[in-house]
């Protein structure tokens, strides 16, 4: 299969969701045909001197899917599966997530088809300028605002505002968030999308009565949403009982501390469940199992978090799943095949586009902040993500509730409702965006 039917699959999977929300919500066909397809589709190719004096062309992606709440709000992602379907699908999903938690933006993405892991720093650098120019265009504080993803990070967001910056001939710090906080960051920002999803895992287990000392939890993608979320949960109480990446699994039924673990992956670059520090406190972890990266799916387990990639469980491995509770931190990691097989088997699952929208929370308030000048320390940041995720996700869990229906459900019925009342809004003679 190449990477656009990849792609192209991924978003057909992605709108086959739709059907059932729209008929639920008496969608008309207006909304329909609004959200069907993005408002703007932008490939760039991005020509790259590399250190040795040798030309290369990489393919790149800016999607806008729908800005009716606002302007296009998402993330740039730096991978060699990237493709226009695979961003298209990720701006989609983010015009819901906005929307679910009520956000005045709509949704976005951006991508580039590399392998960054296979570049210089210089040529890193070099790359993500050289896409920046390319797209520079289309965004904007009041257009589209792009952020980190995938294999981007605070580095790479404030080489992208410094050439948007050199560009425009001033500084523009809100057209892109998850900046260094030198150059208009927002404290709590790194960790935010972690700490969203526990926030809404710690409001499911409130409302029925579990305590994190009795739950179990297996995280899949040791990255900087899933180790946050892990160190966070681990702090709370929760047994992190295994954590993997691409290339392993470490497990251990007494718990494992995710902190020196990732201390000694950032060093070694390897998920090590062995580990040896200076400090007696971060002392070696006997008795952990390295399992293959795939087994973290079918530990017995009370929680299993989906911190990786889109479509890690899906219609050939649905059956391993052992867990009672996924929650989805990576964009998209449940197919909908599979998503049909947990329920049937009455495995909750706590969607993407709710439980991992702590990034683009605290996104808006760095938006914010950047526009006003008056900027937050991290305790006020992090209160007023828990805040508003609190309420919006109390939303959704008391609709599930009243209308019988899953969370996902629940979570698109309350995010497209909205997108679909702002369409109306709009009268019947808007021009298309």
């Amino acid at each position: 299969m190449s990477e656009q039917t990849g792609g192209a699959a991924l978003f057909s999977d992605a709108l086959g969701r739709l059907e059932a929300i729209f008929e639920r919500l008496g969608a008309n066909g207006e909304v329909r045909r609004r959200l069907a397809q993005p408002v703007l589709s932008l490939e760039v190719a991005i020509p790259l001197r590399r250190d040795d004096g040798a030309l290369e062309v990489f393919r790149g992606w800016r999607v806008q899917y729908d800005t009716i709440r606002g302007p296009a709000k998402g993330g740039i992602r730096f991978h060699p599966g990237v493709d226009q379907g695979e961003v298209t699908t990720l701006a989609f999903w983010m015009a819901v997530k906005c929307a679910v938690v009520g956000l005045p933006f709509g949704g976005g993405k951006g991508g580039v088809c590399v392998d960054p892991k296979k570049l210089s720093p210089l040529e890193l650098e070099r790359l993500s300028r050289g896409y920046l120019r390319a797209i520079a265009d289309v965004i904007g504080p009041d257009r589209d605002i792009p952020a980190p993803d995938l294999n981007t990070n605070e580095t790479i967001m404030g080489w992208m505002a410094d050439e948007y910056a050199t560009i425009a001939r001033r500084q523009v710090p809100a057209v892109i968030t998850g900046k260094p906080l030198p150059l208009g960051g927002s404290p709590g920002r790194i960790a935010s999308t972690g700490r969203g999803a526990l926030t809404v895992l710690d409001l499911w287990t409130k409302r029925k009565n579990r305590k994190p000392k009795d739950l179990t939890v297996a995280v899949q993608g040791f990255g900087n949403a899933g180790y946050h979320f892990a160190k966070l949960a681990h702090e709370r109480g929760y047994r992190i009982v295994a954590l993997a990446d691409s290339s392993r699994t470490l497990h251990h039924p007494d718990g494992l501390d995710p902190g020196p673990i990732w201390e000694e992956k950032q060093r070694s670059r390897e998920l090590k469940g062995l580990v040896y520090c200076d400090e007696p406190m971060h002392c070696a972890q006997k008795g952990t199992k390295e399992l293959d990266a795939e087994n973290i799916l079918s530990l017995d387990v009370d929680i299993l978090v989906l911190a990786a990639m889109e479509d890690q469980v899906k219609k050939d491995n649905v059956d391993d799943v052992q867990a009672t509770v996924v929650l989805e931190i990576a964009n998209g990691p449940v197919t909908s095949q599979a998503d049909e097989c947990l329920t049937a088997r009455e495995i909750v699952v706590i969607p993407d586009v709710l439980a991992n929208t702590g990034g683009v929370i605290v996104s808006h308030l760095e938006w914010v902040q950047n526009r006003t000048g008056e900027y937050l320390d991290e305790k006020e940041v992090n209160r007023r993500l828990d805040a508003r995720l609190t309420a919006e996700a109390d939303r959704v869990m008391d609709l599930a509730d009243a209308e019988q229906v899953s969370l996902r459900t629940a979570a698109y019925m309350q995010g497209i409702g909205r997108i679909a009342a702002a369409i109306h809004s709009r009268g019947h003679c808007q021009e298309a965006d």
